[in-house]
């Protein structure tokens, strides 16, 4: 799994550095249609609960994105998390990939949504 298009890897460098900056346990960043990039980390609160991935997927859509083209986790966990998989196929369409990396960075998994 070490043929990663650039543009697959910048967005697990970017996810990763989401995880290490806000000391969250999952950093994500998606891509949209035209290249555009988000980038956000688990969010826990009293009333709201969301996953890395739930977060980036609702920056994008909140900012305009019609669709997606790659979505990226950096986490402990080794399997991919359904609602995050849903989340991914809900503004990217079936077939959507979701690239799993640990904390090293290093991809584990492309899962499509």
């Amino acid at each position: 799994m070490s043929d990663l298009d650039p543009e697959d890897q910048k967005i697990i460098t970017l996810a990763r550095s989401a995880r290490a900056r806000n000391g969250v346990p999952e950093g994500a960043a998606v891509r949209d249609e035209t290249g555009r990039t988000y980038v956000a980390g688990s969010v826990e609160l009293p009333s709201l609960a969301l996953t890395a991935v739930q977060t980036a997927v609702a920056m994008a859509k909140a900012s305009g994105a019609k669709g997606l083209e790659a979505a990226a986790v950096v986490t402990e966990g080794a399997e991919p998390n359904p609602v995050d998989l849903a989340a991914v196929r809900d503004l990217g369409g079936p077939g959507t990939p979701l690239l799993i990396a640990g904390p090293d960075g290093v991809l584990r998994e492309r899962v499509e949504a």
